[in-house]
């Protein structure tokens, strides 16, 4: 794996697998397309990831852009496959770096409202990293968009080894920020402002 993205021969026997795995444990499971992306094939990817697409089909005579048909669609796999879909979950945990299982609905792209979803999606991350995991309950999420300079800068720093995923590099960074004198002025600046508005 060079650059944290396989090359084209594993890629392909990856995507293979997944498929051949996936069809087979949801056998008779309406599933339109199924796919697996890796690192530069979708910008939600992270260095070393890989996503597996399944789009399920709508049934036919029913209309795809309709949020509630796809909404009944994704219901009705979740109700009949929940219990597999964790069990599937699980073994995609075991595979070296992180791996997003996402499970939608065709005709979304049609949606005339154009809402998003509805979609299952399990993000099975590469365990506790040197800054912490995905499990350290001290950790609050925080959902941030980052422009195309912001993204290469983060996976650079995944390149490097400095950090094992984007939350990683985003925490490493702040804390590079907390290291500066200029920073401790700045919050007792905030503290003396704080203090002045409670006076009122």
């Amino acid at each position: 794996m060079a650059g944290n993205v396989l090359d084209q021969a594993d890629m392909q026997r990856a995507r293979e697998a997944f498929e051949r795995e996936f069809r087979k444990r949801f056998e008779g499971a309406p599933i339109e397309k199924i796919e697996l992306l890796q690192y530069g094939e979708d910008p939600e990817i992270e260095p070393g990831e890989l996503l597996g697409r399944v789009t399920l089909a709508v049934p036919d005579g029913e209309d795809g852009s309709d949020h509630t048909v796809r909404e009944r669609v994704l219901n009705a796999f979740h109700d009949a496959h929940e219990g597999k879909v964790h069990e599937f979950g699980k073994e995609l945990r075991g595979r070296p770096g992180g791996v997003t299982l996402e499970i939608g609905v065709s005709g979304q792209a049609n949606d005339p409202e154009k809402r998003h979803g509805p979609m299952m999606k399990l993000k099975l991350g590469r365990g506790p990293g040197p800054l912490g995991g995905a499990g350290d309950q001290s950790l609050t999420a925080v959902m941030a968009r980052v422009g195309p300079e912001e993204l290469e800068t983060l996976d650079t720093l995944i390149a490097v080894g400095i950090a094992g995923s984007r939350s990683e590099a985003v925490r490493w960074a702040l804390a590079r920020i907390r290291e500066r004198p200029a920073y401790e002025q700045i919050r007792a600046h905030s503290r003396q402002i704080e203090d002045l508005k409670s006076q009122f």
